[in-house]
């Protein structure tokens, strides 16, 4: 590793060379070093840059001075004749101690620096240890020109942040400095012993404090003044107590002692009674100021006394829990209630005029219940400790009730934004007053952000008040490297910003915005959401009101809030993108342009679930004779499954549909498809399951309507007068049972009739019952003049549910009539020498309409299809020209046997007239009949 200016090296060293001189640094940095050489730059430290601030002001008899002391001399001793080097710096990054291995290593160093009070925070010095832990808040490691500072780059150092075990905060910073030579990675072990031990004697302070409230208390001499049977233990009384009475009894004494003053409260328990609390400040024989907590319960006293409550020896960690006295009972004594230590009565009387005592001592005016008055009450200490341990229990108690009320209500629904929305909702104000919450718009597409850096969209912006000038929602936000966003997108760790007026990344990010929001917040935590490895996002908590800032605890319960909100989204994105892939399949599968046809006039919707897509399907299918098919269906389930059944099934329809199958016929093709699907899918669990369909087919030649269904709503008909009415149709079981028959109706249409098909997520909803669902309908369609288009966006605007829960497919048909005068028929007996009447009549009739161009064609097929029916069908034939969109010739005989088309060798007389007809039409085939069949051809008509 070069010492001096780093030039010419390699790793960190080449590293900080490129930084130094504005070049992009190659990986291999660690990002909390680079991350602090940026904040270096960015503060306009210079690396040559040789003092240090000095204070004299700083506390030499600070806890974490009297609790290292001892710390040190062992580290001193274990490093004897070492170059090592121990620090010890408090929260601010002043050097409050110093030891060294070898004493002659104080003097290679400057003079100011050999003795405490010099300051190594970064915002000063640069990339250091202690600075770096203080940033870091965590345990790091600075080797040689990793250092910002040329004067610290033949040194290597590791440093931790030393917590207060009971508030969480960092009470300051131990560190171990050497030759980057002697590097061992045993001294991160060593440096984490010697920093919990440091710990432990703060945790021993506050032990010691606490054990002298206590013995102050007990030796107040209550116990002479109230008697013994007016005392009893807490523990006495937590045996009969409900767990939740328990609790709030312990929360409410917390809480007064958190106040520091003078104050009581009254704690309902479920059984009816009351129990009075009251705070009595006071103050040991060694100055420490705190707070007793006594319970007033009213009652019979116990039956047996209780013995003197006995003083007890805390054990280590008991400033954790706030200090309660046990009492001794005698065998075999039933409890009563309350807690141990006693209260003097006239005591309270003078020290809380607000609340009044009855003749007997019971408590008067609103504070204990009043029976039992010929009883004294029983009286009992709770709790003893100091303001600052009563804030911190509430606390945490407070943020153990966050956590929960968390789990309640983060993840509620599948959509990204509204769970984003959540996590600020439960975090203000409980934790923070401002929260904004930023994540990648392919995030919120349902997919994973190639680079979530770069992509970032203010999703949230939630707080107290509205008008804080945070970037709004939907706008692009762009962080730079050096502020806490990036940082903890970076590393994937919480950033604690504890005053942003001295966050000097944040700051540079945009001067004029930061200056505007300095004036509104104060503290910061940044919070990346990551989940499954994936990072989805950042959740920034803001502090406004709340002049404390906010501290490691309260990153470590925004971390835990933005984690569980961070698998909500993470399981809202997964959603949405099957969702959005089973929707983009489910509307491939559907038509995307319906067909010009005379026939009707149509208009259609389909709606998705809200919560899943399903498999509902519609299709409108041109027939032969100007006929259209009309089908709509419903594939049972949701899901990727339901959308590919959807469409085989919806092909298979169409199929068996222009095979000029009647309606019944159709459905029971399909319903042996549906069956078949069901046995081919063993693996998958479970089968299709089933589905519903209805199929109509309208002729507008007769305007009549031909309709069967499988277990799907029947249609609704209304009427060119307003009548509105649901056909009586064969229900038919549902597709996939199989071995049931199904059966056709026929209804006459008037021309302008509105044929309504629907699947049931239109009329079916857990909520509303479909009686009352059905009226709405009828209502909604007694509007005849209105177009389809219209009649679809008011069925969908007042019928459907707000929320379906169940896919909605939906066709409107009003339906028109071929102009009789479009239309020509002629009957003839099975005679060939009848052929040339009836082409001539055809001939006459295309004049007639003005389609000559076609004639020679029409006349071909005319005298083809004729021809076959005479010599191979039986009598009466019928002949029929429809002049549409195109001309269609028909005929019709009473045979049931099909004409098949072959191609005639060269030497074969015979079997080229079907072949002819193929090529000369656009279409042919043979639709059957209840007696019979008709062969038909279409003729595409030019100039029509």
């Amino acid at each position: 590793m070069p010492t001096g200016r780093a030039t010419g090296g390699t790793g960190p060293a080449r590293s900080r060379e490129r930084f130094l001189q504005g070049e992009p640094v190659e990986a291999g940095v660690r990002t909390s070093i680079l991350s602090s050489w940026q904040r270096s730059r960015s503060l306009g430290l210079s690396p040559d840059q040789a003092d240090l601030p000095f204070r004299e002001d700083f506390d030499r008899d600070a806890r974490i001075v009297r609790a290292a002391v001892p710390v040190l001399d062992r580290l001193q001793a274990r490093f004897a004749g070492s170059k090592m080097n121990i620090s010890v710096a408090d929260a601010s990054g002043t050097v409050l101690l110093r030891r060294f291995g070898e004493a002659s290593l104080a003097r290679s160093l400057p003079a100011f620096q050999r003795v405490p009070g010099f300051v190594f925070a970064e915002r000063v010095a640069g990339t250091n240890g202690i600075g770096l832990a203080l940033a870091e808040r965590q345990l790091i490691r600075v080797h040689g020109a990793e250092h910002f500072a040329e004067r610290s780059q033949r040194s290597a150092c590791r440093a931790l942040p030393v917590r207060d075990p009971l508030s969480g905060r960092i009470e300051g910073v131990l560190c171990f400095g050497y030759p980057s030579s002697t590097e061992d990675p045993a001294l991160a072990t060593t440096l984490r012993r010697a920093a919990r031990a440091i710990e432990r004697r703060l945790l021993g302070q506050s032990s010691a404090r606490e054990r002298a409230l206590l013995r102050a208390y007990l030796d107040t001499g209550a116990v002479a003044s109230v008697g013994l049977h007016h005392t009893i233990g807490v523990d006495e009384l937590a045996l009969e107590l409900h767990p939740r009475d328990r609790a709030v009894l312990t929360e409410k004494a917390a809480e007064l002692i958190s106040r520091g003053q003078r104050a009581a409260a009254v704690v309902s328990l479920l059984d009816g009674r009351r129990v009075t609390l009251v705070s009595r400040p006071m103050r040991s024989g060694s100055g420490v100021e705190g707070v007793a907590i006594e319970a007033v319960l009213p009652g019979p006293p116990p039956r047996e006394p209780l013995a003197v409550p006995t003083r007890v020896d805390v054990p280590p960690g008991f400033s954790s829990r706030l200090a309660v006295v046990t009492a001794v009972r005698p065998p075999g004594f039933i409890p009563a209630a309350a807690a141990p230590g006693r209260l003097s009565v006239a005591a309270l009387s003078r020290h809380l005029p607000g609340i009044t005592y009855g003749p007997f001592g019971t408590v008067g005016g609103g504070g204990v219940a009043d029976d039992h008055l010929d009883t004294p009450p029983r009286t009992g200490l709770v709790m003893v400790g100091e303001p600052r341990v009563g804030t911190y229990a509430l606390a945490a108690r407070r943020r153990l009730e966050l956590l929960s009320e968390a789990s309640a209500r983060i993840g509620t629904t599948l959509d990204v934004r509204r769970t984003a929305q959540e996590l600020a909702e439960t975090a203000v104000p409980r934790l923070a007053d401002f929260v904004t919450i930023d994540l990648p718009e392919a995030v919120l597409r349902g997919e994973e952000s190639a680079d979530p850096r770069t992509d970032l969209h203010r999703t949230v912006v939630h707080g107290i008040r509205d008008d804080l000038p945070f970037s709004p929602v939907g706008k692009q936000v762009d962080f730079g490297p050096t502020t806490p966003q990036m940082r903890c997108l970076t590393s994937g760790q919480a950033v604690l910003e504890p005053d942003l007026k001295a966050a000097a990344g944040w700051l540079a990010q945009d001067p004029e915005h930061t200056e505007r929001l300095l004036t509104q917040v104060h503290s910061l935590i940044a919070v990346p959401l990551v989940a499954r490895g994936v990072i989805l996002g950042i959740a920034s908590f803001y502090r406004a009101q709340d002049p404390a800032p906010f501290g490691d605890d309260d990153r470590s319960l925004g971390l835990e809030l933005a984690n569980r909100a961070a698998l909500s989204i993470d399981n809202a994105r997964r959603y949405t993108r099957e969702r959005t892939m089973v929707l983009t399949l489910q509307r491939s599968l559907l038509p995307h342009e319906l067909p010009d046809q005379d026939a009707v006039e149509v208009a259609h919707r389909y709606l998705p679930a809200e919560s899943d897509v399903g498999g509902d399907w519609y299709d409108v299918i041109p027939l032969s004779g100007t006929r259209i098919g009309l089908l709509v269906g419903d594939v049972v389930g949701h899901g990727m499954l339901s959308a590919a059944t959807m469409g085989q099934l919806r092909t298979a329809a169409r199929s068996f549909a222009e095979l000029d199958f009647p309606p019944d016929e159709v459905l029971t093709h399909l319903d042996n498809l549906v069956g078949r699907l069901d046995r081919e899918e063993p693996a998958a669990g479970v089968g299709v399951i089933g589905a519903t369909c209805l199929y109509a087919i309208y002729d507008p030649t007769s305007r009549q309507c031909t309709m069967a269904r499988a277990g799907h709503p029947p249609p609704a008909l209304v009427r060119p007068d307003g009548t509105v009415s649901f056909p009586d149709l064969p229900a038919g079981p549902p597709l996939g049972l199989g071995g049931l028959p199904f059966e056709a109706a026929e209804i006459h249409l008037p021309e302008g009739s509105q044929l309504l098909l629907y699947t049931d997520g239109l009329i079916e909803d857990r909520h509303r019952d479909v009686d009352v669902v059905l009226d709405q309908l009828c209502g909604v369609l007694a509007h005849p003049g209105r177009t389809p288009e219209q009649t679809c966006q008011a069925v969908l605007e007042t019928v459907a549910p707000a929320h379906p829960c169940d896919d909605i497919a939906l066709l409107v048909t009003r339906t028109h009539a071929l102009d009789p005068h479009r239309i020509a028929a002629w009957d003839l007996p099975a005679d060939p020498a009848r052929v040339s009447e009836v082409r001539a009549a055809a001939l006459r009739q295309l004049a007639d309409w003005g389609l000559d161009e076609a004639a020679f064609a029409a006349e071909l097929m005319l005298s083809e299809l004729v021809t076959n029916a005479i010599r191979h069908g039986a009598g009466p034939i019928r002949v029929r020209l429809l002049h549409g969109r195109t001309l269609i010739c028909e005929v019709s005989d009473a045979s049931n046997t099909a004409p098949h088309l072959r191609r005639a060798a060269s030497t074969d007389e015979g079997g080229r007239g079907l072949f002819l007809v193929a090529q000369l039409a656009q279409s042919w085939g043979t639709r059957h009949l209840p007696e019979g069949k008709v062969i038909w051809a279409e003729c595409g008509l030019d100039g029509a």
